[in-house]
Parts: C-alpha cells; sequence; structure tokens
C-alpha cells in the first residue's frame, strides 16, 4: 500500500526537475549570445580610395622572339644527331649530320672537271696567241685566227662552268650539317638516326630563352584602346600567382580572319621571365586609371543580384547594402559606387553566423593568440568571450 504514494512523489520530482532545466538553458544561451564578438586587425579591411586600372584582356603564350627551324637543304640520310632537346648550343655547334657520301663524290668529280677544264684553257690560250702573232707575220689566214680564238673562247667558258659546278657541290655539301644558328637551347628534336630526310623537313628547333615576348590576342572591339608603349599586367601559366609587367610593343595592323582577333606583342618590363616557350598568359592592358572606393571581393555577401558587407560601426556589426563596379583584374577588388564611405571598417571574411547589432570587441594580442582563444568571424558556430 506504499507503493502507490512513494511513485507518485517520484513523478512529481521528476516533472519539477524538467520544467526548471530549459529555463537554466535559455538563459545560459542568451548569457553566451549577449557576449561581444571578438575580433582581431586581421579580421578588419578600412575602405580607401584606390587607383583602378581599366583595359581590355589580353590572352596569349609567351614566345621566343629568336626561334629557328632549321631544315633539310638536300635529300640523305640522317647518319647522327649531336644535340638533344633541352641542350645548350653555341653559334656554329653541329646539330644534326647528314650522309655525305654522294655529294662528295659530285664534288671530287667537279674538282676534277676543273683541272681538265683549266689545263684546256691554257692550251688554247697558247694556240691563239700562237696564231695571232703568226697572222701578224702573214703566215697564218684569218680563218685560222678566228678558229684558234673561237676554241680559246670555248675552253674558258667550260672552265667557268666547271668551276660553277664544284662550288654548287661544295655548298651541298657544307648543307649535309644542320649547325646552330645564335646561342641557345634546342627545344624540339624532329628526326633520328636512319630517318631519310627530304628538302624541307624539320630536324629540329632551336630558340633563344632570353628574347621571349608575350605574344597575345585583343577582341577587336577593345583594339582601338590598344597603343605602343602602354603597360601590360599578365600572369602566366606555371608560375602561379607571380605576376609579370610588360610594355605593348607593336599592334598588328590586320585582325584574323576567323577570330577577329587582333595580335599584340608585349615586351618584358622586368628582368624575370619565363625560360620556357607556349606557357599560356593572360592578363589586362592599361588603357586607363581611375580612382574609386575598393573592397576585397571575399568581403562581399551576394545575395541574388545584391550585395551586402558587413560594416563595423560603434563597436556593433551592421548589414550594410552595397552597389558595386567593375573587378579590378590585378588586385581582384571591385569598386564601390555607393553604400560605404571613405574610412569605414569592414569584415575581411564574414561569416554565415553574424548576426545586426551582434555587439563587437577588437583583440590588440596577435592574430596567433585570438585564434587560439577564441573563433574568429570567418570561423562557424558562436564565439563567446572566455576570459574570465
Amino acid at each position: 500500500m506504499l507503493r502507490k504514494p512513494l511513485f507518485a512523489f517520484l513523478f512529481v520530482s521528476v516533472v519539477a526537475g524538467c520544467g526548471k532545466a530549459p529555463e537554466k538553458t535559455d538563459k545560459a544561451v542568451a548569457a553566451v549570445a549577449e557576449r561581444p564578438l571578438l575580433l582581431s586587425p586581421e579580421d578588419l579591411h578600412t575602405v580607401s580610395n584606390s587607383a583602378l586600372t581599366s583595359g581590355p584582356t589580353i590572352t596569349g603564350s609567351v614566345q621566343p622572339e629568336r626561334r629557328a627551324d632549321l631544315r633539310a637543304e638536300v635529300s640523305a640520310v640522317v647518319l647522327q644527331v649531336v644535340r638533344e632537346n633541352g641542350d645548350s648550343v653555341k653559334r656554329g655547334d653541329l646539330l644534326v649530320r647528314l650522309d655525305d657520301t654522294s655529294i662528295r663524290d659530285s664534288l671530287t668529280s667537279a674538282e676534277a672537271s676543273t683541272r681538265a677544264a683549266d689545263q684546256a684553257f691554257v692550251q688554247a690560250e697558247r694556240q691563239f696567241q700562237r696564231m695571232t702573232t703568226l697572222r701578224g707575220s702573214g703566215m697564218a689566214s684569218a680563218q685560222a685566227l678566228d678558229d684558234a680564238e673561237t676554241r680559246r673562247n670555248n675552253a674558258q667558258s667550260e672552265l667557268v662552268a666547271t668551276k660553277a659546278r664544284a662550288v654548287q657541290a661544295r655548298q651541298q655539301l657544307q648543307r649535309t650539317e644542320a649547325r646552330a644558328p645564335f646561342d641557345g637551347i634546342v627545344s624540339d628534336r624532329k628526326v633520328s638516326a636512319g630517318d631519310t630526310a627530304q628538302i624541307g623537313k624539320e630536324l629540329l628547333k632551336v630558340i633563344d630563352p632570353t628574347s621571349m615576348r608575350f605574344e597575345g590576342l585583343v577582341s577587336a572591339d577593345k583594339i582601338g584602346d590598344v597603343k605602343a608603349g602602354q603597360q601590360v599586367n599578365f600572369k602566366v601559366n606555371g608560375y602561379g600567382e607571380q605576376e609579370f609587367l610588360g610594355k605593348v610593343r607593336r599592334v598588328n595592323p590586320s585582325a584574323n580572319a576567323t577570330t577577329r582577333q587582333v595580335e599584340v606583342l608585349v615586351d618584358f618590363v622586368d628582368k624575370s621571365q619565363p625560360k620556357l616557350a607556349g606557357l599560356y598568359a593572360e592578363g589586362q592592358i592599361e588603357a586607363g586609371s581611375t580612382t574609386s572606393l575598393t573592397v576585397p571581393a571575399t568581403a562581399l555577401v551576394r545575395d541574388g543580384d545584391s550585395a551586402s558587407i558587413w560594416r563595423v560601426k560603434d563597436k556593433k556589426m551592421q548589414k550594410t547594402l552595397v552597389v558595386v563596379g567593375e573587378r579590378n583584374a590585378r588586385s581582384g577588388d571591385f569598386a564601390l559606387v555607393s553604400g560605404l564611405a571613405d574610412g569605414d571598417t569592414v569584415i575581411r571574411y564574414p561569416a554565415t553566423n553574424l548576426k545586426d547589432g551582434q555587439n563587437v570587441q577588437l583583440s590588440s594580442a596577435p592574430a596567433k593568440a585570438a585564434v587560439n582563444e577564441v573563433p574568429p568571424a570567418t570561423k562557424t558556430g558562436p564565439a563567446a568571450d572566455t576570459r574570465k
């Protein structure tokens, strides 16, 4: 009989205890919510006027100005490829040797014919001089003198022809050796020993890595803003965020018939330039410059077509609608049309849990200590002051 009252007493106690727990929890959450958001100087950005460059976009590749495609000038078999891709060469270095057997035989024959023709000409010249003397004394007819002169002239013509054949054979012999036209690097080997090289066949390429330039393309509707001497800021694929500085040297006078783009040659201004040819590059030509308030792209909160920024004013968070303009291709910042003033402080990396009107406390401690003690505005989850 005593079990029922005891059970009833326990039931009432449990219900009463359950009713008090949510009230304490709500107070704890409210206390945490009222605590200010601790921010470090690295979390903030001060809006200020910056110079914004404007101009057309340029895309293309880095190519050497000095480059040579060595091709076969005679039909012969490749005997030896002396240099490989990436090898440094000096002007005049032997790169490829072709079979010169038949050409050397032709040279030997031409030189022998030249010697024979020279002897024949010497004899014909002597005969002509003899006939001239006899004709002067009346001991030879005019016809004999004319015949001697004709033989002398024919021998002279044959001598000139044989000398020309010898020179041609000697030139052909020299063409069996492909040599470097300037100091550079072998960039593309096209043949191997044993290949048959016809006239015009590409053997290898030599480039000068110190003569790199940016060969870019600009849309035809923007080419009117491009002039020689303008500065170009661009990045090269493979070199990360490194930015290169160039200057427009020349604008092609005609556009591509298919793409309707115009080629623009850009010289490197600084000494640091890529040593590899063919790398993709993209940048902007500085055709004009304006001054405007700017904000980092990371500070913008997009909501459809509208944009907003979390501003810190009077130690409170304020969500402010802004109107942004074009993005600076060089810095990545956006130009501000309206919404903020010079000197306003905004959150550089806003999180999704920020609240309008939330209190803010600035930390004077180093950024590393602030991150370890209290999650900054960039972290998810409620931020709380853990100081005692």
